[in-house]
């Protein structure tokens, strides 16, 4: 919508209101030259008189301890002037109140400043004062004049003396300054200052459409997608020697991750993995893990879901997602695993807050405690779930082999063989404890743990 008046003007209107306006902005910021940056290196002489790149707080700290010192030099600069003019006031009053004198000493001496300075006890400024007046002035002095100024003078010297005293009262004067400044010489500002995220381009997988998609994962490190999240993964067809390991559930607009058996996560875009259709892809040919590392785990949602990560030497913490995603090939370094530990499946997380964690061990150990009690953390080791005497850790004799999350009022059902064993509520008390505690042993014939699962009580 140009014209003579408006040469430039452009007018940008989305086809559809469900654009979100903001991020088509941010995206023609970042792509195009509706938006510029400018950079300044900032090399300038500082204080210490020495050349150096500075930010822009550094200068601005800079100016203000310059600009200080230079009122404060000013205001000593002024205080010395007053300091003379009141010392040759003193000395105009000695000469008022003996005026014949002095002007007969004039008359009479041929050099009369020493005459006056050893008569009266003046200085010699206060002497050269006296002498630079025309006689005519040095008659007509008025008292009342040299005190009015004298008292005038008395009080500025007091007020220069209290300011330069006080660091506040400098940095108050300062301040003052600066505002008086810029009442009369500021313009007002043509443009707002607003505070806006970084320009960020839109992804090509952004604009794809955000349908359900199935992740799968072989044990052998196989992957594919299905669209939808109706699908039967451990139905589908294997490589000869290969089975179904794990599949999440997301959407075609997010990101995969994978963890192998180092505790590394990996990330790649879930639109862009092969079909279910065929047997997949290998995943060593999307990244480069290290020697002998195995893929353990496949995570796939919203980047804001809360996972809990855990090695099975009994160390978890709760982490989100987001947190494992990564454009590294070589992975990130996710969960820290003790030596000769590995890591467990993790687990997505519904409700942080009432949420009870079940920990057993290969040794039928048992201990179930609140699990907002582990930390949240972006990585690491994580803090102790259940207690594993250090030794029989290290030569794998315990560790953990279950991990369960139980909602309140669930029911924990221990599978033991062809036997099963449920735990209420109620009977659940019997094994919960603080975190990192020994736990307690399971009953005789359900201590081999085969598999656990939750149930959860009928509605209504």
């Amino acid at each position: 919508e140009s014209d003579h008046e408006a040469p430039i003007r452009l007018v940008i209107v989305p086809r559809s209101n469900r654009v979100d306006k903001e991020a088509l902005m941010a995206h023609l910021f970042a792509t195009t030259d509706l938006e510029q940056t400018y950079k300044i290196n900032m090399n300038v002489i500082g204080l210490d008189r020495k050349p150096r790149v500075k930010d822009i707080g550094t200068l601005l700290t800079e100016w203000l301890t310059y600009r200080t010192e230079t009122v404060r030099r000013r205001l000593q600069f002024r205080l010395d002037k007053v300091n003379e003019r009141l010392h040759i006031l003193e000395g105009l009053l000695i000469a008022h109140l003996n005026i014949d004198k002095v002007i007969k000493i004039i008359r009479t001496h041929d050099d009369p400043k020493p005459v006056l300075m050893k008569t009266f006890k003046l200085s010699d400024v206060q002497a050269e004062a006296i002498l630079q007046l025309r006689l005519r002035h040095l008659a007509r002095l008025e008292r009342i004049k040299i005190e009015t100024e004298q008292k005038e003078l008395i009080a500025e010297k007091s007020n220069l003396e209290k300011i330069l005293a006080s660091a506040a009262r400098l940095k108050t004067l300062v301040k003052k300054e600066l505002k008086e400044m810029a009442a009369l010489f500021a313009s007002p500002r043509r443009t707002a200052i607003v505070q806006r995220g970084e320009a960020k381009a839109i992804l090509k997988s952004e604009l794809t459409p955000a349908e359900p998609m199935t992740v799968i994962l072989s044990k052998n490190g196989w992957v594919r997608s299905a669209k939808g999240h109706d699908l039967d993964p451990a139905g589908l067809s294997y490589k000869t020697g290969d089975t179904f390991l794990g599949a999440g559930l997301g959407k075609s607009n997010q990101l995969a991750v994978f963890l192998d058996s180092f505790g590394r996560s990996y990330a790649t875009q879930a639109h862009a993995l092969p079909s279910a259709r065929s047997l997949g892809q290998p995943l060593t040919s999307m990244f480069t893990p290290q020697p002998q590392a195995v893929f353990t785990a496949v995570l796939f949602g919203d980047p804001s879901l809360h996972i809990l990560a855990a090695s099975d030497a009994g160390y978890g913490f709760i982490t989100r997602l987001e947190n494992l995603y990564t454009k590294n090939q070589k992975g990130k370094a996710f969960l820290s695993l003790p030596a000769g530990a590995r890591p467990l499946q993790p687990l997505y997380i519904e409700n942080l807050e009432k949420t009870l964690l079940a920990a057993i061990t290969n040794a039928g150990r048992m201990l179930v405690f609140p699990l907002k009690a582990l930390p949240e953390l972006p990585k690491g080791k994580g803090n102790k779930i259940i207690h594993i005497p250090p030794l029989k850790a290290k030569e794998r004799e315990e560790f953990v082999t279950t991990l369960a999350l139980i909602p309140e009022e669930g029911t924990l059902i221990i599978q033991a063989g062809k036997r099963h064993f449920k735990l209420t509520p109620g009977n659940l008390s019997e094994f919960m404890g603080e975190r990192g505690r020994r736990g307690k042993k399971l009953p005789r014939g359900f201590r081999n743990v085969d598999g656990v699962t939750v149930e959860m009580p009928e509605m209504g």
